[in-house]
């Protein structure tokens, strides 16, 4: 149903990317499945890079939606179903943005509303969004997520 959802989006979900660390990427405790931080990745490289301002407002939404498609990617990899997702309960936003940049939120939207648009009242989530003075790789994004899954 879900895949179907993505379909109906244009959404191809890539390969999960890599860590780039030494870290794994999603951890499942209980019912309860946390996804580490996700850059804007595709086919191994960032493609989304740099400070962000109110310049390139739009780009860095964009960023925020592949971290989110890299999310969806990863709970695949690892439920092997996103019908199994219950819930999106959080996501935890980090923006690569320059010191007078104060639109983190507007950033991050791109990601939650995909979230909503995708599983629906199963989507609405707990969330902040943040700027921060760097991210690994210079990616404009970074965003983790924890899931609440049934199987």
């Amino acid at each position: 149903m879900i895949e179907k959802k993505l379909k109906e989006l244009g959404i191809d979900l890539p390969n999960p990317p890599t860590p780039a660390g030494s870290y794994v990427p999603a951890i499942r405790t209980g019912n309860l499945l946390f996804i580490s931080g996700q850059i804007p990745m595709k086919d191994g490289k960032v493609i989304f890079m740099g400070k962000v301002s109110e310049n390139n407002l739009e780009t860095a939404q964009k960023s925020a939606k592949m971290c989110a498609i890299n999310i969806l990617a990863q709970i695949k990899r690892e439920l092997g179903s996103l019908d199994s997702v219950s819930k999106i309960v959080r996501l935890s936003g980090f923006v690569n943005s320059t010191p007078e940049f104060s639109q983190q939120p507007k950033v991050i939207n791109a990601a939650s509303d995909l979230f909503f648009e995708i599983f629906g009242e199963r989507g609405k989530h707990a969330r902040i969004a943040v700027g921060v003075a760097s991210l690994p790789l210079n990616s404009m994004t970074e965003i983790d997520a924890i899931i609440e899954f049934s199987m």
